[in-house]
């Protein structure tokens, strides 16, 4: 009988391998920990910070390279929302996203919560890939 770690680590080489990749240490450390705890979603810091709590030694330029490759091999889902920082969402589908400003927490929209009606169509020779929508929320003042 497997551990359960075991049984995780087991998902997680054949997660990577059916999109291509190698499951390197870190490879595999990374992935248990963007997915052991459900959809999310995470900066390149966020992850970094986990690791290092988690006492895996990896370097800031590693996450990023490895979620690079993770976001090419379709497993998450880059998601821009405050200038230069970049959210990294392990549910792939095509979603929407609200982004509460006061705590740079993204959080997604509920499915059939969102009416795009209709999309312009693409310039000649393009097709529409996806549609991001983040919707930037702040508290209100309190009276």
């Amino acid at each position: 009988m497997q551990t359960p770690a075991r049984s995780q680590s087991f998902c997680v080489f054949s997660k990577l391998r059916s999109v291509g990749l190698r499951p390197t240490r870190q490879r595999v450390a990374l992935c248990n920990l963007m997915f052991g705890r459900g959809d999310r979603h995470l900066s390149a810091e966020d992850l970094h910070a986990e690791a290092q709590d988690a006492g895996e030694s990896v370097s800031l330029a590693t996450v990023y390279n490895t979620l690079h490759q993770f976001t090419d091999a379709g497993l998450v889902r880059p998601l821009s929302a405050e200038g230069q920082r970049t959210y990294f969402d392990t549910n792939a589908s095509d979603h929407h996203h609200f982004f509460i400003e006061d705590d740079g927490e993204m959080v997604d929209i509920p499915a059939g919560a969102l009416d795009l009606g209709q999309l312009p169509e693409p310039p000649e020779g393009m097709e529409i890939v996806n549609v991001d929508i983040v919707v930037r929320l702040r508290r209100k003042p309190t009276a």
